[in-house]
């Protein structure tokens, strides 16, 4: 079992950044893929960005690539994703997921541990 605590939302202004922040407890962290996805009111939950076990291998969403940057700190089992020049797109419910795996998966289905979500609300 791995648990999951997202933090770092909170309300931004178009252009602004964020970083959010995943702590992991349980089991060891540094064999699990992990992976940050979103769900906007109305929306499905969809993929945003993920990151190997290693941190030698990311993968992101078309929307967000060259302004959010994943990345991890196995010494500490924490994840991180830093958002650049928000959107009012980017609002929505940010969870983080891990997976016991060595692949970057997009599909929230494939990832068995889940984050409670941490709410980011971009203004224009």
């Amino acid at each position: 079992q791995v648990q999951l605590v997202e933090s770092g939302g909170g309300l931004a202004q178009t252009g602004d950044s964020l970083r959010l922040s995943c702590a992991a407890s349980g089991r060891t962290f540094s064999h699990y893929t992990m992976a940050w996805f979103r769900q906007a009111p109305g929306k499905e939950r969809e993929f945003v960005a993920g990151i190997t076990w290693s941190g030698g291998r990311t993968y992101y969403a078309d929307s967000v690539k060259g302004r959010f940057t994943i990345s991890r700190d196995n010494a500490k089992n924490t994840v991180y994703l830093q958002m650049n020049s928000l959107k009012p797109e980017d609002t929505a419910v940010y969870y983080c997921a891990a997976r016991e795996d060595a692949l970057i998966w997009t599909m929230q289905r494939e990832y068995a541990y889940w984050g409670q979500g941490t709410q980011v609300t971009v203004s224009s």
